[in-house]
Order: C-alpha cells, then sequence, then structure tokens
C-alpha cells in the first residue's frame, strides 16, 4: 500500500522541527506505559483469582447440594445415598449449620457452627489447614470435640484442651417457653476444644466452628435433617459433569453447585475489581492517545509542502488520509507492542521469581509475594485496545488534512 508505505517513512524520517520527534515519543511512550500497566494489573488480579480458588478448594467439598426455598433437607441421610448411586461420587456427607453462642471460661462470642460426620475429610481437606490441635469429630468421645477458626479462638482465647470445656447454647427450636423459667429456652452442649485451622479468608477464619454432626443434631432438636449434602467425586471425574448428574437426578427443587457456584460472589467481586481497574486504565489509555493527534497535527503541517506535491501528482484525498491514518495505528501498535512486550516479561519474571513482595510482616502472612499469572486472553485485549486508540487516533487527525493542505494546494 502506498499510503502505508509513506506513513512508515514519516515515522522513521527525522522531522525538521525538534517539537514533533519529541511528541511523538512521548505519545508513544504514553502508550507503551499504559500498555504495560494494563498488562501487568490483569496479571496480578489472575493471581489472586487464583490463590482465592486453591484456598477454597481446600475447604469447600467438590459439589454442594442445598434446597432450593433454602429450608433444611428433611430426610438427608437417605438423600445421601441416593446421591452415592450417581457415576463419579465417592463420598456424602450431611452437613448441618446453624449459629449459636460460646462461652469459655468467662469470654463468650457469638459463633456459626457447622456439624459434620467423623469422616468429613474425605470431602473437604479442612484437616489439613489445622495450625494447633487436630481435627477430631468422633462421636465415640465421652465428650465430643469441636475445631475452632483461629478468629474464633482468639476472642475466646481458647488452645486445644482437656481441661477447659467450652458450653455451646441455642435457643430451643422445639417446645413452649416457661416464663417462669426462662433458662429451659435454651439447649446447651458441653464440647473439648481439639484444634484450630486457619484459611487466610475472613469468612472461614472470624467466628466458625466445627463440631459432630451427632452433636450439631443433639444440641439443634435435629434426627435426620441436614442444611446440605456436601459431595466428593473421583479425581479424575469432571465436577460441572457430576453436578449435572445430580442435578438432573433431583430435580429443581435442590440447587447443586461445584466449587465455583458455592463461591461465586468472591470470584464476582474479584472479577468487578479487575475489570474496574481495566476500564480506568482505558482511560489513561485515551489520555495518552491525546499526544498521538498532537504529534499528527504537527506531522500534517510540516508535510504541507510534501502533500501539495503529492496532491499534484493525483493522488485523491482519501490517499492523504490514509497516510496520516496508517501513521497513527503505527504509533499505537508501536508503543503498544513495546509496553505489552516489557509487561509480559515482567509479569513471567514476577510469575517464576516473586521479585515483588507484600508489605508488613511477613511471618504473619500465607503469601510474601504478589502472585501473578499471565493470561492470553488479557494480552489479545489489551492488544485490541490499543489498535482501536491508534485507529481512533489517525481518523480523527485525517480529518484535517482537506482544511490544511489540500485547499492550500
Amino acid at each position: 500500500m502506498p499510503a502505508l508505505r509513506i506513513a512508515i517513512r514519516y515515522l522513521l524520517a527525522r522531522k525538521s522541527h525538534t517539537a514533533v520527534n519529541v511528541i511523538s515519543y512521548i505519545s508513544m511512550a504514553g502508550i507503551a506505559v499504559a500498555a504495560m500497566a494494563m498488562i501487568c494489573v490483569l496479571s496480578v488480579f489472575n493471581g489472586f483469582s487464583d490463590l482465592a480458588f486453591e484456598r477454597l478448594s481446600l475447604v469447600d467439598p467438590d459439589i454442594r447440594i442445598s434446597r432450593a426455598d433454602g429450608r433444611m433437607i428433611s430426610d438427608a441421610d437417605s438423600l445421601a445415598g441416593a446421591v452415592r448411586q450417581t457415576a463419579g461420587v465417592t463420598a456424602v456427607m450431611p452437613v448441618l449449620r446453624a449459629q449459636a453462642l460460646a462461652v469459655y471460661g468467662d469470654v463468650q462470642t457469638p459463633v456459626n457452627i457447622v456439624g459434620v460426620p467423623g469422616d468429613y475429610c474425605a470431602v473437604s481437606e479442612i484437616g489439613s489447614l489445622v495450625i494447633d490441635g487436630e481435627m477430631d469429630m468422633s462421636d465415640e468421645r465421652l465428650l465430643p470435640c469441636a475445631l475452632l477458626s483461629v478468629g474464633a479462638a482468639m476472642q475466646l482465647g481458647a488452645r486445644p484442651s482437656t481441661e477447659h470445656l467450652m458450653c455451646l447454647t441455642v435457643p430451643r427450636r422445639i417446645g413452649r417457653i416457661n416464663p417462669a423459667f426462662p433458662m429451659a429456652a435454651f439447649c446447651t452442649d458441653t464440647l473439648l476444644v481439639s484444634g484450630v485451622y486457619q484459611t487466610n479468608q475472613a469468612e472461614l477464619d472470624n467466628d466458625m466452628l466445627f463440631v459432630p454432626l451427632a452433636s450439631a443434631r443433639r444440641l439443634l432438636d435435629y434426627s435426620a435433617e441436614a442444611s446440605s449434602l456436601d459431595v466428593g467425586i473421583d479425581p479424575s471425574a469432571d465436577a460441572a459433569d457430576v453436578a449435572g448428574r445430580v442435578a438432573a437426578a433431583l430435580g429443581p427443587d435442590y440447587v447443586v453447585a461445584d466449587r465455583l457456584r458455592q463461591q461465586s460472589h468472591s470470584f464476582r467481586m474479584i472479577s468487578i475489581e479487575k475489570w474496574i481497574t481495566f476500564l480506568m486504565l482505558v482511560f489513561v489509555l485515551l489520555m495518552a492517545s491525546f499526544n498521538i493527534l498532537s504529534s499528527l497535527s504537527m506531522l500534517i503541517i510540516e508535510k504541507e509542502e510534501s502533500l501539495r506535491i503529492l496532491s499534484s501528482l493525483g493522488a485523491p484525498l482519501s490517499m492523504l488520509r490514509r497516510i496520516f491514518l496508517c501513521q497513527g495505528v503505527l504509533v499505537a501498535v508501536a508503543g503498544g507492542a513495546i509496553g505489552i512486550l516489557t509487561g509480559m516479561i515482567l509479569c513471567l519474571l514476577q510469575q517464576h521469581f516473586g521479585l515483588i513482595t507484600l508489605g508488613g510482616d511477613h511471618s504473619q502472612m500465607s503469601i510474601v509475594t504478589y502472585p501473578c499469572n499471565l493470561r492470553l486472553g488479557d494480552v489479545l485485549v489489551t492488544s485490541a485496545v490499543v489498535l482501536v486508540m491508534g485507529l481512533l487516533s489517525g481518523f480523527i487527525s485525517s480529518r484535517g488534512v482537506r482544511s490544511g493542505t489540500l485547499q492550500m494546494a
């Protein structure tokens, strides 16, 4: 294309006015910095998303089944037996969730209790996150044991011990309340603290408490009910396929959620933050593209004589405009390529060597470097945005060719 060849000559040739060269370099540098920032920011958000998924995968089961109306599953034990017949399912555990008041010594605090069977580790790796003591959900002990989150343990001042007892109190679910004896309106159970776990996630570490399922049912006046069924699947099976088969078997009365769906709000928040930040950087890139407009406008003025000659030789107006359209695209592409390549190199270095560390006390942190994950999709999106900015800048600048050149020919 003649227009492209001329645009390349204009881009590489030294301008007669130093200001034109300086503005061209500034516009190219602005595009490069904005593109590099896009790649780095998107990759860091990818890293945090991957980190969140890894942490959730240690706590959440492969699949969770609950009622669509939010009520208790009335005959959870028999339903669990039916779900076990599904291909790919290896274990099904009834789980009971409720709120209670925990009392340890002179300290009391509200907690969220989770009643789980003794072999709950077959569907969750919560036991691997214990930082003090052990997880013991056995029903064979004289006194049942509780596994506390690190936040609940700190609020209660509790540690694994066989000497100090913890009491759980909940309002009585069944029966009438006697005003003359108000304490009869509550049910209480006594437990030992067997361990403390930490996931480094606020919603799981603040006030969570795991207890044996039998103790939770006894405390809450339930027999075979459960809040949900936590399902473990074969490692070689696809969670989405197994969830689809289970959902088809149970019908619309139940919600069957894999790990991503169980914590969809967390991943949605990360995604929203990622793309809002991306839009802010697009705005920065838009501001940087105004430098392209400035440099092209000055280039049009500088090349007036050349454009008159081309017009006299028969070059149509559309060709003269295409020259500056190509010029704008070339400046944006050159700056974008430099920025994207630099951003990719920085992200790969951070991904493999962890050059940039997080602030704060590293001894109290689960990760000490910014997580980073470079993805091809982010590179393509950034490249597309840079190309669109270049096309817009070149198109707007090329509109000035008529009034600035040909009318003077």
